[in-house]
């Protein structure tokens, strides 16, 4: 029972501190460009990484992988964190957060599609429910209420935030099947991933030294949103009896994130936001719910 309590509170820790990162993300981009962000973000994170693993004495496996192993570094590396992020902060450099925010969250849902072509899974009836419930809060979010019109507030950046969920559906999916340890994992897909950010910096962007705030707040992205909240979150996982204890903390992470936005970031949320997301995340329990149900049959 012990466990279990230790569990909840690195839960809660993990939770409180997603719950932030919109805010973080907004206020950071007033002082840097997305890729800017990225980059001292990707930094701070890789620098994290290695201390915890310098700390817990296993910065050895970074040198004992495979070249395959090596190679599947890089290949994840691209698309997180080099994809995901630049479509994620660009989605926040023009959209609310209230509104990126939620449509980056139905990656449970990208995720079930993506796993009829590339896991070769097949979805019931009450899972192709769940998931038109989810979409029609993505509707309402990205319409901003104005569902019959169809008319988009912005359909750039809601495509962009839709698309980080596509990305990282796809990154859980091709990282599921990698048995190496997560933060060895995820410090090598950063050391990869920050060649390829570099590169879209020189090109695309500029290197400035930024200014205070513009730096505290890339360090805070890079540490609690990429980095160590993950860290935090596996522990979660591994001291709790079953994931299913821990996994429905995560659900509170988007509402808890619009109170933040609100006093932090300063934006009057929409009516259609509170609407929408309460859409997807009953889609995306639903969904849940529903896979629970078939595991259970089968076993």
């Amino acid at each position: 029972m012990e466990r279990q309590k230790q569990s909840y509170g690195y839960a809660i820790i993990a939770v409180f501190l997603w719950a932030t990162v919109a805010s973080a993300f907004k206020v950071s981009l007033r002082y840097l460009d997305f890729l800017q962000l990225l980059l001292l973000a990707s930094v701070t994170s890789l620098a994290a990484l290695l201390l915890v693993l310098v700390v817990q004495n296993r910065a050895w496996q970074l040198t004992t992988c495979s070249r395959t192993d090596y190679f599947r570094s890089a290949l994840l590396g691209f698309i997180n964190p080099f994809l995901y992020y630049v479509c994620l902060f660009k989605a926040y450099a023009l959209l609310p957060a209230q509104q990126a925010q939620p449509l980056n969250y139905t990656w449970p849902i990208m995720l079930v599609l993506l796993s009829i072509p590339l896991l070769n899974q097949k979805i019931n009836t009450k899972s192709f429910v769940a998931i038109v419930i989810s979409f029609i809060g993505v509707f309402i979010i990205s319409t901003q209420g104005n569902i019959l019109d169809f008319r988009f507030a912005n359909f750039g950046g809601a495509l962009l935030a839709l698309s980080t969920a596509v990305i990282w559906a796809c990154f859980w999916i091709f990282n599921m099947k990698d048995e190496r340890e997560e933060t060895v994992k995820l410090c090598l897909n950063f050391l990869f991933g920050l060649g390829y950010i570099l590169i879209a910096t020189i090109i695309f962007s500029e290197f400035s030294m930024p200014g205070v705030k513009g730096l505290l707040g890339a360090m805070y992205v890079g540490l609690f949103e990429m980095g160590i909240t993950f860290v935090i979150w596996s522990k979660a996982l591994k001291l709790s009896e079953t994931t299913a204890k821990v996994s429905r903390f995560i659900y509170l992470v988007p509402f808890l994130s619009l109170v933040v936005v609100y006093f932090i970031v300063g934006e009057t949320i929409l009516p259609s936001t509170i609407m929408g997301l309460l859409f997807i995340v009953t889609g995306i329990v639903l969904e849940q719910v529903n896979s629970q149900k078939r595991i259970y049959k089968k076993s």
